[in-house]
């Protein structure tokens, strides 16, 4: 028959979209072809709970307290118009005839308007019946019909009363300085919550610790011995430099820990930070760099001078390499913004005092981009190496992250240390963590030696 292609074809689209339509409770299993569950990202729609950057950008204005504004005085006007007592608009001759017949005992002009009450009114006091518009010519009759009827006539100024006059002059200028007020709130909501508003964006970022409150120190950090002693060498120096002055010493004004990642830079700032008992300013280098060319600079020059109001101080600039590499470099000659920040950097560091007590710390990754310029002395006159840890300092790095871990004594350190050639003390410390949550998971009360065979494993093969 000719309709059986056309039934063949419905029922195989209704089982295809019977097939495409997921479950209840089942849009999160697995796909057969791809591997990938039908409900998460891969569908083009987030989860629940997943976080979605296009859509949770803040406007630059927010249109909710205009529109509650707009409500409120909406409702308001017509609370007030329902409220008021209904008023008659009466014809101007339908008004002369009111007249003629008694009815009107008081009428009130103002300018071309008339308002009046009956006789016999309900109105209460002060409230007026009837509104009709005079003429634009004269009726030269209207005084006496209404004086031959007894009608008690009034009359008020069309001038605006003085009090309206000031709110209306004002009132534009209030509502301006209010938008401008609720602006500048919103740009600093957006920046970041800076204290300056719109105009404070340039104001330092860098977050100011009086006196670090963490457990970290430099007996925390294994290995590293060198770094340290650098370290503790600048810290002697703050806070007792008139045994280094005796001598002509003068204090370095930078310092630069340069190492492969996980290899303990931003670890031993922070215990820098706990050693030194003096303000610590911490920074990325990619919070002095914004859109607005000469913000970062700006920036640098705030945190330069906060720092030398609390002199002896410590800056720490973490990854500086995102704000000092070569100038000159990248497509169409560098970029403007970053390079004066960099310049900023570099005159602020040049420009201290001998005996200005202020030092700045660096880490870096990447020391081969970095301008020749920040890494001559007399800017970073220290440049401290990390490298990866050899077999003593990764025990050292063990015993440190299992000491307060309830590890059988049957583990042995030596030989797990012996074993992780190449691991960095951030891996070091992954390898304690995954098993310690391996032996959760099997719910032991200790961690043995099969739960470090299972972590070393997964993180040199993978998970199984």
């Amino acid at each position: 028959m000719a309709f059986q292609p056309i039934k063949a074809k419905l029922a195989a689209f209704n089982k295809n979209g019977a097939d495409n339509t997921p479950s209840k409770g089942n849009s999160n299993r697995a796909n057969p072809r791809s591997g990938k569950p039908s409900g998460g990202p891969d569908n083009g729609k987030p989860n629940k709970g997943e976080s979605n950057n296009e859509g949770n950008k803040a406007p630059i204005m927010d249109w909710r307290p205009f529109l509650f504004t707009f409500i409120v005085f909406l409702i308001y006007y017509l609370a007030i118009d329902n409220s008021a007592p209904s008023v008659q608009r009466l014809a101007y001759s339908d008004f002369k005839h009111q007249v003629v017949m008694g009815q009107v005992e008081s009428v009130t002009f103002k300018g071309q308007q008339l308002s009046g009450r009956f006789i016999n009114s309900t109105q209460p006091s002060g409230r007026v019946d009837f509104k009709t518009v005079l003429p634009a010519v004269e009726d030269p009759s209207l005084y006496p019909l209404m004086e031959q009827h007894n009608v008690k006539v009034s009359a008020k100024s069309e001038e605006t009363p003085l009090w309206i006059s000031i709110v209306l002059s004002i009132l534009p200028w209030v509502l301006i300085f209010g938008l401008f007020a609720y602006s500048n709130q919103v740009m600093r909501n957006r920046m970041g919550g800076s204290s300056g508003g719109m105009f404070g964006f340039g104001r330092s970022k860098a977050r100011l610790y009086e006196k670090v409150e963490t457990d970290i120190n430099f007996d925390e950090v294994a290995g590293l011995e060198s770094a340290k002693q650098d370290l503790q060498e600048v810290i002697e120096y703050l806070k007792n430099p008139d045994k280094f002055r005796r001598l002509g010493a003068k204090l370095p004004k930078g310092m630069l820990m340069m190492g492969p990642p996980g290899t303990g830079k931003t670890l031993l700032a922070k215990a820098t930070a706990a050693e030194a008992d003096v303000p610590f300013f911490s920074i990325s280098g990619s919070e002095f760099v914004e859109m607005f060319v000469g913000v970062g600079a700006s920036r640098v020059r705030s945190m330069f001078d906060e720092a030398r109001e609390k002199a002896p101080a410590l800056i720490f600039i973490d990854e500086i390499d995102s704000v000092g590499r070569v100038r000159g470099s990248g497509v169409g000659g560098g970029n403007d913004e970053r390079e004066q920040t960099l310049n900023q950097i570099l005159a602020e560091m040049d420009g201290f005092g001998h005996d200005e007590p202020v030092v700045v710390i660096a880490a870096t990754n990447r020391p081969d981009v970095l301008d020749p310029a920040l890494l001559r002395p007399g800017r970073f006159d220290r440049k401290v190496t990390l490298e990866l840890p050899q077999k003593k300092a990764r025990l050292k790095i063990l015993q440190v992250h299992t000491q307060h871990k309830p590890v059988l004594d049957e583990v042995d350190l030596d030989s797990i240390a012996a074993r992780t050639i190449g691991f960095s003390g951030a891996d070091l410390e992954n390898l304690v963590n995954e098993a310690a949550l391996h032996a959760a998971r099997l719910n032991k009360v200790t961690i043995d030696a099969a739960d470090f065979e299972y972590a070393h494993d997964k993180i040199l093969l993978g998970g199984a």
